[in-house]
């Protein structure tokens, strides 16, 4: 999901993220050129946020 042409946002509800949840947040701000990328997981009682930056 695309926000104002500058968030990239990846919706997941999976009770354990894994590691592969983090590498495809952290190539899509590298394929696209976007700075930032934000995994919201939906699968707990609570949201988890977390915040990739694509270093350029």
């Amino acid at each position: 999901m695309l926000i104002e042409i500058a968030v990239l946002v990846e919706p997941k509800a999976a009770e354990v993220l894994d590691s592969i949840h983090n590498a495809q947040c952290l190539n899509y701000p590298k394929a696209t050129g976007m700075l930032l990328c934000l995994l919201l997981d939906f699968g707990n009682h609570r949201l988890k946020i977390r915040r990739f930056v694509n270093g350029l």
